[in-house]
């Protein structure tokens, strides 16, 4: 299938702001965070299955003193101030995620990475079809995020098997992944919800 390219004016408010670097590290890193998962956990002294008496007396044989087998300083027992299950996100305000969104917008519009095309559909999920589609755009092999109006189960199946490929509706556009990009290709309508959204 062919992308027809679409001719636009973009907005300057959206697409021409300036970019400051520090603002769109610290959107990105609150997303990574956002990501993490942090189910990582270690046991404690008191948690391994061992017993807590103590190996040997305290005085008279020569050795060390130590209490019981769990101790951090064994092999195979608790680990002292170990990683324990956490949450790792944190609040980021509102105003700072939608100017980092203009600046990475801006930032791919001034390295002339963006291409509109007119609204598309696939008739069913198909990698060659997905493939042809940037083929015909020259970005086959780039990594690639294409905006769509809205979630759409037969493109986002055609693109999910590409690995440079990202399909992703107006509502999911995000920092993280549009610099990741090396070209952004966006539908007519999608660009008119982008403009809805950030143009307020």
């Amino acid at each position: 299938m062919e992308a027809k390219k679409v001719e636009v004016q973009l907005r300057e408010d959206i697409f021409n702001v300036p970019i400051k670097k520090h603002v769109l590290w610290e959107v990105v890193k609150w997303q990574l965070a956002k990501r993490r998962a942090g189910t990582h956990s270690t046991k404690t002294r008191g948690e391994v299955a061992y017993s807590n008496r103590k190996i040997l007396p305290q005085k008279g044989t020569g050795n060390a003193r130590h209490g019981d087998r769990g101790a951090p300083i064994f092999v195979g027992g608790g680990v002292a101030h170990g990683p324990k299950p956490r949450d790792y996100s944190y609040h980021l305000n509102k105003k700072v995620r939608r100017k980092a969104l203009k600046m990475a917008l801006s930032d791919r519009a001034k390295e002339g990475r963006i291409t509109v095309v007119e609204d598309f559909t696939f008739e069913a999920p198909k990698t060659k079809t997905a493939v042809e589609f940037l083929k015909s755009l020259g970005l086959d092999g780039q990594k690639v995020v294409v905006v769509i109006p809205e979630k759409d189960e037969v493109i986002q199946k055609s693109f999910r098997n590409l690995p440079n490929a990202i399909v992703l509706p107006v509502e999911g556009l995000n920092v993280y992944d549009i610099l990741w990009a090396n070209h952004l290709v966006i539908t007519k309508n999608a660009l008119q919800k982008i403009e809805e959204r950030l143009g307020k």
